[in-house]
Protein backbone atom coordinates (compact mmCIF):
# COMPACT_ATOMS: atom_id res chain seq x y z
CA UNK A 1 0.00 0.00 0.00
CA UNK A 2 1.44 3.40 -1.23
CA UNK A 3 1.21 6.88 0.59
CA UNK A 4 -1.28 7.67 -2.19
CA UNK A 5 -3.37 5.04 -0.75
CA UNK A 6 -3.32 6.14 2.74
CA UNK A 7 -4.14 9.62 1.98
CA UNK A 8 -7.12 8.67 0.37
CA UNK A 9 -7.72 6.53 2.90
CA UNK A 10 -7.44 10.05 5.31
CA UNK A 11 -10.01 12.01 3.23
CA UNK A 12 -12.29 9.20 3.56
CA UNK A 13 -11.98 9.64 7.14
CA UNK A 14 -12.24 12.95 7.77
CA UNK A 15 -15.14 13.01 4.96
CA UNK A 16 -17.86 10.78 6.60
CA UNK A 17 -16.59 12.33 10.21
CA UNK A 18 -15.32 8.64 11.08
CA UNK A 19 -12.86 8.27 14.16
CA UNK A 20 -11.14 5.95 12.92
CA UNK A 21 -10.70 3.47 9.62
CA UNK A 22 -8.66 -0.10 9.70
CA UNK A 23 -7.89 -1.45 6.04
CA UNK A 24 -5.87 -4.83 5.18
CA UNK A 25 -4.04 -5.55 2.16
CA UNK A 26 -2.69 -8.71 1.91
CA UNK A 27 0.05 -8.29 4.46
CA UNK A 28 -0.17 -4.58 5.09
CA UNK A 29 -2.57 -3.75 7.78
CA UNK A 30 -3.35 0.19 8.27
CA UNK A 31 -5.39 1.97 10.82
CA UNK A 32 -6.32 5.32 10.93
CA UNK A 33 -8.18 7.30 14.17
CA UNK A 34 -8.81 10.91 14.75
CA UNK A 35 -9.63 11.96 17.79
CA UNK A 36 -11.76 15.14 18.51
CA UNK A 37 -9.49 18.32 19.35
CA UNK A 38 -6.44 16.83 18.82
CA UNK A 39 -3.80 17.40 15.98
CA UNK A 40 -2.62 14.33 14.55
CA UNK A 41 0.48 12.90 12.66
CA UNK A 42 1.44 10.44 10.75
CA UNK A 43 3.31 8.00 12.25
CA UNK A 44 4.91 4.52 10.51
CA UNK A 45 5.55 1.45 12.51
CA UNK A 46 6.84 -1.21 10.60
CA UNK A 47 4.39 -2.21 7.74
CA UNK A 48 1.26 -0.68 9.38
CA UNK A 49 1.14 3.00 9.11
CA UNK A 50 -1.22 4.97 12.04
CA UNK A 51 -2.15 8.49 12.90
CA UNK A 52 -1.96 9.27 16.44
CA UNK A 53 -2.57 12.58 18.70
CA UNK A 54 0.13 13.78 20.65
CA UNK A 55 -0.09 12.41 24.15
CA UNK A 56 -2.93 14.79 25.88
CA UNK A 57 -4.57 13.88 29.72
CA UNK A 58 -8.05 12.80 29.47
CA UNK A 59 -10.44 14.58 32.19
CA UNK A 60 -11.62 12.11 34.87
CA UNK A 61 -15.23 10.76 33.99
CA UNK A 62 -14.61 12.13 30.51
CA UNK A 63 -16.12 10.24 27.34
CA UNK A 64 -13.74 7.38 26.19
CA UNK A 65 -13.42 8.18 22.10
CA UNK A 66 -11.88 5.07 21.51
CA UNK A 67 -14.27 2.51 19.76
CA UNK A 68 -13.48 -1.24 19.83
CA UNK A 69 -14.90 -1.84 16.34
CA UNK A 70 -14.74 -5.96 17.44
CA UNK A 71 -17.63 -5.27 19.65
CA UNK A 72 -20.44 -3.23 18.39
CA UNK A 73 -23.59 -4.13 18.02
CA UNK A 74 -24.86 -4.29 14.43
CA UNK A 75 -28.93 -2.73 13.71
CA UNK A 76 -29.70 -4.30 10.72
CA UNK A 77 -32.56 -4.20 8.28
CA UNK A 78 -35.86 -6.27 9.22
CA UNK A 79 -37.15 -6.01 5.85
CA UNK A 80 -36.36 -4.50 2.56
CA UNK A 81 -37.33 -1.30 1.57
CA UNK A 82 -36.08 2.44 1.51
CA UNK A 83 -34.37 4.07 4.48
CA UNK A 84 -35.63 7.40 5.25
CA UNK A 85 -33.60 9.02 8.61
CA UNK A 86 -35.93 11.22 9.42
CA UNK A 87 -40.33 11.30 9.70
CA UNK A 88 -40.01 14.18 6.87
CA UNK A 89 -37.77 15.96 4.14
CA UNK A 90 -38.19 18.87 6.31
CA UNK A 91 -37.88 17.57 10.04
CA UNK A 92 -34.69 16.56 11.80
CA UNK A 93 -33.00 13.28 11.69
CA UNK A 94 -34.05 10.63 14.06
CA UNK A 95 -30.07 10.21 15.05
CA UNK A 96 -26.54 10.91 14.12
CA UNK A 97 -23.69 9.43 15.03
CA UNK A 98 -22.80 10.24 18.80
CA UNK A 99 -26.55 10.02 19.32
CA UNK A 100 -27.08 8.12 22.63
CA UNK A 101 -30.34 6.11 22.48
CA UNK A 102 -32.21 4.17 24.40
CA UNK A 103 -33.85 0.90 23.82
CA UNK A 104 -37.19 1.71 22.03
CA UNK A 105 -36.14 4.90 20.54
CA UNK A 106 -37.17 5.62 16.86
CA UNK A 107 -33.60 5.12 14.92
CA UNK A 108 -35.29 5.48 11.15
CA UNK A 109 -37.82 4.66 8.86
CA UNK A 110 -37.89 1.82 6.55
CA UNK A 111 -40.70 2.30 3.65
CA UNK A 112 -41.96 -0.82 1.75
CA UNK A 113 -44.61 -1.08 -0.34
CA UNK A 114 -46.26 2.84 0.50
CA UNK A 115 -46.45 1.24 4.38
CA UNK A 116 -43.86 3.68 6.72
CA UNK A 117 -41.99 1.39 9.30
CA UNK A 118 -40.34 2.71 12.28
CA UNK A 119 -37.61 1.15 13.40
CA UNK A 120 -36.18 0.82 16.68
CA UNK A 121 -32.84 0.56 19.40
CA UNK A 122 -33.55 -2.92 20.58
CA UNK A 123 -31.26 -1.84 23.43
CA UNK A 124 -29.21 0.97 24.89
CA UNK A 125 -26.45 1.66 23.54
CA UNK A 126 -24.54 5.03 21.52
CA UNK A 127 -24.53 5.64 17.37
CA UNK A 128 -20.87 5.25 16.27
CA UNK A 129 -21.60 4.47 12.70
CA UNK A 130 -24.51 5.18 10.24
CA UNK A 131 -23.98 2.76 7.07
CA UNK A 132 -26.49 4.12 4.52
CA UNK A 133 -27.66 7.00 3.15
CA UNK A 134 -30.84 8.83 3.16
CA UNK A 135 -33.27 7.94 0.36
CA UNK A 136 -31.03 4.33 -0.02
CA UNK A 137 -32.60 1.18 -0.36
CA UNK A 138 -31.95 -1.26 2.20
CA UNK A 139 -32.11 -4.74 1.42
CA UNK A 140 -33.65 -7.31 4.47
CA UNK A 141 -30.56 -8.13 6.99
CA UNK A 142 -28.52 -4.85 5.90
CA UNK A 143 -26.22 -2.99 8.74
CA UNK A 144 -28.15 0.23 9.00
CA UNK A 145 -26.15 1.48 11.91
CA UNK A 146 -23.22 0.25 14.51
CA UNK A 147 -24.11 1.24 18.39
CA UNK A 148 -21.18 0.39 21.36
Amino acid sequence: MNTDNIEKLAEILTAYGLTSLEVADGSTRVRLEKRQGAETEPQRNGDAATLQEPDTEQEPGGDDLTVDFNNLLEVKSPLVGVYYSASSPDSETFVSIGSKVRKGDVLCIIETMKLMNEISAEQDGEIVDICVKNNDIVEYGQVLFKMK
